[in-house]
This record gives structure tokens, C-alpha cells and sequence, in this order.
């Protein structure tokens, strides 16, 4: 509306502006043309000279020919001064076209029933504009949307700054009545379901939420998925909200059954005997003993270490009585692209979700779910950002303080940090990884792989979830950085090992320890003299 007004008002002056200029080359075209005063006047020949008529012939041709270009020359400037205003006028049209008065369309009080409908229909265009039902190319893996993820106490924000917790409760009102919007219309879906009669309803409340993620896109809306119990162990139900930038439309409302959903823990490995000791007492509680529907795959590399391995493997599947795993050996150099490639092709079922792990991680139960929930065939692959451990000797101070394990693994700053540079850790469906291409297998040793695959999905139209998650852990251990490595992996290398030994504050009480000591010290001497 401002363009087409502002054009109306615009058109007079530039009207106005071609007249003036016309009439001013027209005086100055009359100033050109007049003759000139006696004494500007050319030299003519003398009458009696017998060449004056051949001269008067050659000053009348040369002034015509001056007169005629001078009229050329006006009427290009005044084909252009059209042109130009012709092409102004297209360029406010155009204009007035791609940027339309909105307010006409969808705030007409005049037409409340069309301006419903053009409202509707422009909410409903944002859903399709946003990566709801499915993924979109992206060109680099920094230009995917992470997630966050939450409880009915606490939000795993992944973006945290500098001064804001990894874990926190939502004390922000704002952010505290979004959520609690959300659960409670997620919850009021699902005791209104679409062609159910009431006499079947089972009535679902706030403590039936599970958890959910949600993620922002700037110039789209809010996107939430919620996971609830269903009405058995192994079912949930799955409420997927979306807010574009106004109120709250519900996108899908779906049961999700678990129950026969197999994930297939791949593990590569060299060496590492008592790491894997460590891990397979994770695996047997959490996975055996909770879960129930897994089966794990170890590609070992090597021979060095390879029966005490497989020692353990045995002992845990005769004392938990537990079948579903596969030994695989690789007499070659160890490359955990190549072990979880091998690893994914070696499987012979059905079509199975991939859980690629490292010995040195801890999952839980819950993870699993998670695992399951955000993959789907053809559609979804999960990126979780687990949470990695600091050094427990630099946290604790002394070895004899150092808690249990399982007493470690609390989601705070002082206790580690969101590992958001690593992309290791993955689950897929196993047809959406064989389609993608699996790994790049010229990729040797440590890093660069797990990016490497973290890109072709991004460049497929799989929807990539990524976000923190608080049932997966990486356990500090020491990180030896090879000279082996390329520049790029081992620069990868010291960064993940600088990362993981402390928090910025507790690396600083390192370095300051020795004037930390010298402060105490004055302090001490200082009191005994009073």
C-alpha cells in the first residue's frame, strides 16, 4: 500500500520534471538556431569574389548539418528520460507484486470468514516451509538447527554461554510458560483424540510426559516433538506441536510401538581390554537387564588383547544368559570408520536401528528410547550431543575422594560439558545408512569419519535430530594424540584432549595454584602476627 501511494504521489513530479526539461532543450535549440550579431557573424566571401556562390552553399550545409545532430541528440536524451521513467514505473509494480499490503489479505474486518482463512493458510505454509514432516539439504554441518531437550523439571540447552548452566530448571518465565503450554496442550490432544469414542479414553496427565525436544528457526516458528507413555512397557505416544510465530497447531498424532524395535550396538576395537571390561558392565545392566531388545556387534582389530576380549564377551553371555552378538576380527590397522562400516554390512536381519558406540561411552535405558524415537526409515536420523566427562582426579582433588561411577555422572559445569564438536555417536536405521553410502573408508585412524557421514545426511533429505541428551556419557580417559595423524586429525586430537581434563575455572585454579598458595600463605603469616 505505502509503494503504490508513494508512486501516485511521485508520478505528477516526474511528469512535471519532462515538461521542464523539453521546453528548456527547445529554448535552448531557438538560442542555437538564431543568426548571430554583426560582429559574431562568419566572414563571408566578397559578392564580386566568383566563388561566393560555392561558398554560401558550404556554410548552409555545414550549419544544416550542425542543426541536424543537435535534433538527434535531443530526442535520444528524451527517449531515455522515457525509458527511465517507464522503467521506474515497471520497478514499482514488480514491487507493489512480490511485497503485497498484508494487511489487505488477512486483516480485512469486512471479510472475517476470508481473513481467517488467508491467516490459516499462511500458518499452514510456514509449517511446510519448516523441517517438520521432513529434511532439507543443508551445505555444511554448521548450518543444522540443533535441538534442546527437556523434562517436567529441567532443560539440556546446548547453546549455554558463558554464565548459563548445561542443565538447568526453566527459571526464565517466559521459556517456563512455553513448555508448560506445550505439555498441556500435548496432553489435551491426546485426551481428544480424532474418531475415538470416549468410552475407550484412558486419560493421560503431566506425569505421563517422558520428554521432549524442541528447536527454533528464526524465520519459521518453533518446532516441538513430546514423547508420553503408552498404554504398555514398550509404547509411547508421540505429539509433534509447531508454532509458527503465533499460536500452537497440532502437526501429528501418533502411536509409536517399540516393543520389537532391535538396536544393534557397533563397537570398534583394539586393545583396550579393561576399557571394554567397563563397558560390557554398562551393556549387561542397561541394555541385557532394562532393555532386553539389542544385540552388539564388536569388530576388533588386531589379535594383541583379542582373547581376554573375547573372554569377557563369553563370561557376560553366559551369566546373563544373553546370545544376540557378533565377534568380528580384522587383521589390519585399527579405523573406526572402517570397524563400523564392516560392522553395519556384516548384519543379515531385518532392517535394524545402528547405535555406533565407543567403548568409553555410558548409555542408560532411557537413551535407548531416545534412540529409537528420533530414527525413522527414510526420514529421521539421530545425532546426540552427549555429555563428557572432565578429568575426576582434577575434579575431586584426590583419588581417595573420587565417587562411584555411577555417582560421577551428573549433568553440571563442574563436572564436564556438552560435547557438540564430536559427532560419533549416532543412531540409524541401517537402509538409510547403506543408502547413504556408509563411511569414507580412506579415512585412517582417529577423527574425521563421523563428520564426514554427519555431512552426506545433511545433504540428503533425511531430517538430521541433534540434540544434548542426558542418558549418554563419554568417560574421561587419557588421550594419547599420535604422530600418525594428519595435521587436521591431530589438531582434532589435541583439541578433544584439551577439552576434556577441565572447566575453565578449574583449569585456572591449576595455573594459578602456585599464587593461590603464595595469597594463603601472607594470609597465614599475617594472622599470627596479630
Amino acid at each position: 500500500m505505502m509503494f503504490r501511494r508513494g508512486f501516485i504521489l511521485l508520478l505528477p513530479r516526474l511528469v512535471g520534471l519532462l515538461v521542464v526539461a523539453c521546453c528548456s532543450m527547445s529554448i535552448v535549440y531557438m538560442l542555437a538556431c538564431t543568426p548571430k550579431g554583426d560582429n559574431q557573424q562568419l566572414a563571408l566571401p566578397r559578392v564580386h569574389s566568383p566563388t561566393v556562390k560555392e561558398g554560401y552553399e558550404a556554410i548552409l550545409q555545414e550549419r544544416e548539418e550542425q542543426d541536424r545532430n543537435y535534433i538527434i541528440s535531443l530526442k535520444k536524451q528524451i527517449a531515455q528520460l522515457k525509458a527511465e521513467l517507464q522503467g521506474r514505473t515497471e520497478q514499482l509494480k514488480n514491487m507493489q507484486n512480490q511485497y503485497p499490503d498484508s494487511l489487505d489479505i488477512q486483516l480485512d474486518h469486512s471479510k472475517p470468514e476470508k481473513a481467517q482463512a488467508n491467516l490459516l493458510a499462511f500458518l499452514r505454509s510456514q509449517v511446510d516451509k519448516a523441517e517438520v514432516h521432513s529434511g532439507v539439504k543443508l551445505p555444511t554441518e554448521y548450518a543444522a538447527v540443533p535441538f534442546e531437550s527437556f523434562t517436567l523439571q529441567k532443560v539440556y540447552q546446548l547453546e549455554t554461554g558463558l554464565t548459563r548452566h548445561p542443565e538447568e530448571k526453566p527459571v526464565r518465565k517466559d521459556k517456563r510458560d512455553e513448555l508448560i503450554e506445550v505439555i498441556e496442550l500435548a496432553v489435551g490432544s491426546l485426551n481428544k483424540p480424532d474418531g475415538v469414542s470416549k468410552a475407550k479414553l484412558r486419560v493421560y496427565t503431566a506425569s505421563d510426559f517422558v520428554e521432549g525436544i524442541y528447536r527454533t528457526e528464526k524465520n519459521k516458528g518453533t518446532l516441538y516433538e513430546l514423547t508420553f507413555k503408552g498404554d504398555t512397557k514398550h509404547q509411547f505416544k508421540k505429539i509433534v506441536l509447531f508454532r509458527p510465530f503465533g499460536p500452537v497447531m497440532k502437526v501429528k498424532n501418533e502411536n509409536v510401538n517399540m516393543a520389537d524395535t532391535l538396536i544393534n550396538v557397533i563397537v570398534p576395537l583394539a586393545k583396550r581390554a579393561s576399557k571394554f571390561r567397563q563397558f560390557m558392565q554398562n551393556f549387561r545392566e542397561m541394555g541385557i537387564q532394562q532393555d532386553g531388545r539389542i544385540h552388539l556387534t564388536v569388530v576388533y582389530f588386531g589379535k594383541e588383547q583379542m582373547n581376554e576380549v573375547k573372554s569377557i564377551l563369553e563370561n557376560t553371555s553366559k551369566s546373563a544368559n544373553f546370545k544376540n552378538f557378533t565377534f568380528i576380527q580384522l587383521n589390519e590397522e585399527f579405523s573406526r570408520g572402517k570397524g563400523l562400516d564392516v560392522g553395519a554390512r556384516f548384519w543379515k536381519g531385518n532392517n535394524v536401528v545402528l547405535f555406533f558406540c565407543d567403548v568409553d561411552i555410558y548409555f542408560t535405558a532411557e537413551f535407548l528410547n531416545s534412540c529409537r524415537l528420533n530414527t525413522q526409515p527414510g526420514k529421521k536420523v539421530f545425532y546426540p550431543v552427549l555429555f563428557s566427562q572432565y578429568n575426576p582426579s582434577i575434579i575431586y582433588g584426590h583419588h581417595d575422594s573420587i565417587p562411584s561411577l555411577e555417582q560421577q555422572l551428573i549433568i553440571k559445569k563442574e563436572t564436564g560439558f556438552w560435547r557438540d564438536f564430536g559427532f560419533g555417536m549416532t543412531c540409524q536405521y541401517r537402509s538409510d545408512f547403506i543408502n547413504i553410502g556408509g563411511f569414507d573408508l580412506d579415512i585412517k585412524g582417529w577423527g574425521g569419519e563421523d563428520v564426514h557421514l554427519y555431512r552426506k545426511y545433511l545433504h540428503s533429505n533425511l531430517m538430521v535430530i541433534r540434540t544434548p541428551v542426558r542418558g549418554l556419557f563419554h568417560l574421561w580417559h587419557e588421550k594419547q594424540c599420535l604422530d600418525e595423524l594428519t595435521p587436521e586429525q591431530y589438531k582434532m586430537c589435541m583439541q578433544s584432549k584439551a577439552m576434556n581434563e577441565a572447566s575453565h575455572g578449574q583449569l585456572g585454579m591449576l595455573v594459578f595454584k602456585q599464587e593461590i598458595e603464595t595469597h594463603l600463605h601472607r594470609q597465614k603469616m599475617s594472622s599470627k602476627k596479630t
